[in-house]
């Protein structure tokens, strides 16, 4: 059976998925979106980012709960290239570890056969 995350990813028409490693070491499969057409859901993370620095990471939640939160969003808007969304949800007790540990991230550089 798909993942609903799997699945949502299939039906936007958008597969790829990118790697970042997070300050603990953690792995983490972030699908790319459209930074022009960007749309919050209500239960994802999303890392916005310029290159390989993460500018911004949270939810709707975090907007709506925290005022430095949304300040952070507006000012990583403003000079971001690109945005993810977390492919596997945490679950609601690691999101704030989550969040953290994806503050830090960089993205993982992929290994090609030469």
């Amino acid at each position: 059976m798909m993942a609903f995350s799997e699945l949502r990813l299939k039906q936007s028409g958008f597969a790829r998925v990118v790697t970042w490693m997070g300050r603990s070491g953690r792995s983490y499969g972030l699908a790319g979106e459209s930074l022009d057409r960007f749309a919050m859901t209500e239960n994802d993370l999303y890392l916005i980012a310029k290159g390989g620095n993460a500018l911004w990471v949270g939810s709707t939640h975090d907007l709506v709960g925290d005022p430095l939160s949304r300040s952070r969003f507006r000012l990583a808007l403003d000079c971001a290239d690109r945005v993810f969304r977390l492919v596997t949800p945490s679950a609601d007790s690691e999101r704030l570890s989550t969040i953290w540990d994806l503050e830090g991230a960089e993205p993982v550089q992929e290994r090609s056969a030469a």
